[in-house]
């Protein structure tokens, strides 16, 4: 399985999520938002728009680390992406 991770190496929880996900030997596409303006401004556009991110955009939140399954299904949860191994 592989899964795409967005998020930024300045984040404890996207950092935690990146060691989990490697020991599991789930093979990870990182994409840092801290690095990459392309990566941010097409995060942001899905961030603003799709209902995944309502609460996070209520509570002022940023939504990382997300997680983008192969076949583009986007989660929060990181037990989520575990538990599909």
């Amino acid at each position: 399985m592989n899964i795409t991770v967005i998020g930024s190496h300045l984040c404890p929880d996207t950092l935690l999520a990146l060691c989990k996900l490697r020991e599991a030997g789930i093979d990870v596409d990182f994409k840092n938002l801290s690095a990459s303006l392309p990566d941010l401004k097409a995060y942001l556009s899905v961030r603003e728009s799709d209902p995944l991110y309502e609460a996070v955009r209520k509570n002022g939140g940023i939504g990382i680390p997300c997680f983008v399954f192969e076949d583009g299904r986007c989660t929060l949860d990181l037990e989520e992406v575990l538990s599909a191994k």
